[in-house]
């Protein structure tokens, strides 16, 4: 770790990608605090291995009181800002949620960091900043030209935090992850959607043709990768956390109905999203040769993985079925 930094503040630290880095950080025996408003998509469930060597908040980001309290408490040197709503359907049906967490909770964040003088600043953002790309992969220095709600309240922090940094010479980076899947993720995207759908015999719903192209990344090897950007990244620096890994959501499907060894034909198509993106792909060259980091899980494999763990928690995912079949108002 560098040195000096063993006290760092995770925000949405109860969610899918935040849980897994704290889960991570915590074998490194530092002192991790865990700030998470708890919306419907954070569980503490997910903490429970490591509940007793953490601090936890339940709070908003935006509440500037809040975030003042907890920093002059637990005085982070390190901030990873993984909160957020990040839910691309949700956006669409509602964007004023996002633009407020994902931007203005940002902006407190940020002038509360700067206020108690951390010396490094995570924000997690996405590869969805960037829109779609039909052929060849999205650099750091590709131009941001996000195409939902959600993505254009990502693009809105990216540049704000950029915005900080030249103007105050705050200490930041950024990384851009690509889709994420595995153990814990809420059952409103498509990986654990479709798990959770074929327990309950119903058809997994695919949007448009199954033609969009995601490239996947297990969040435990994200989580890894956000940790070494946290200790080798140069400040000032954007950078891509992909896997290489790209698969149409057809073929995504087909791959969890092939490992569950159900019909090839449990799927449907569905009316698309609007504005749905054809396809993202990341060149992570920066991250890989500035950190020495590489994904070690395959698509397949994770996808087994994810779907072991999901028979020995099916309790915890059917738990959320109420909310996603509001969402997407699913019929039997």
């Amino acid at each position: 770790m560098r040195a000096g930094i063993r006290r760092i503040l995770v925000t949405g630290g109860a969610g899918f990608i935040g849980s897994a880095f704290v889960r991570y950080a915590v074998k490194k025996r530092l002192r991790i605090s865990v700030y998470d408003k708890l919306t419907y998509a954070a569980d503490v469930k997910r903490l429970a291995e490591c509940r007793k060597k953490i601090s936890f908040y339940k709070a908003d980001i935006c509440s500037r009181v809040r975030l003042e309290q907890v920093f002059r408490k637990e005085q982070p040197q390190a901030v990873v800002h993984f909160a957020a709503e990040t839910h691309v359907d949700r956006s669409i049906r509602d964007p004023a949620v996002f633009m407020e967490t994902n931007c203005l909770g940002t902006q407190a964040l940020l002038d509360t960091a700067k206020k108690f003088g951390v010396a490094r600043f995570v924000y997690i953002s996405t590869d969805e900043v960037y829109g779609e790309i039909e052929k060849g992969t999205f650099n750091e220095e590709s131009p941001l030209s996000p195409n939902s709600p959600y993505a254009a309240s990502k693009a809105a922090a990216d540049l704000l935090l950029s915005s900080y940094m030249r103007t105050y010479g705050f200490p930041a980076i950024i990384i851009r992850p690509c889709n994420n899947y595995g153990p814990w993720q809420y059952p409103e995207k498509l990986v654990p959607l479709a798990i959770l759908k074929l327990f309950r015999g119903e058809k997994v719903p695919v949007y448009g043709h199954g033609t969009n192209v995601r490239e996947w990344l297990y969040g435990e090897d994200c989580a890894e990768g956000i940790w070494q950007a946290l200790q080798k990244g140069d400040i000032g620096q954007v950078y891509n956390l992909g896997s290489g890994q790209e698969s149409k959501n057809i073929d995504t499907v087909k791959l969890i109905l092939k490992s569950l060894n159900k019909d090839l034909r449990m799927f449907e198509f569905v009316k698309d999203r609007p504005g749905h993106d054809l396809r993202y792909s990341l060149d992570s060259g920066k991250l890989y040769k500035v950190c020495g980091w590489k994904p070690k899980i395959r698509l397949a494999q994770g996808i087994g993985h994810t779907i072991d763990w999901s028979l020995l928690h099916w309790d915890w995912l059917f738990s959320k079925w109420a909310d996603i079949a509001r969402l997407y108002a699913f019929k039997k």
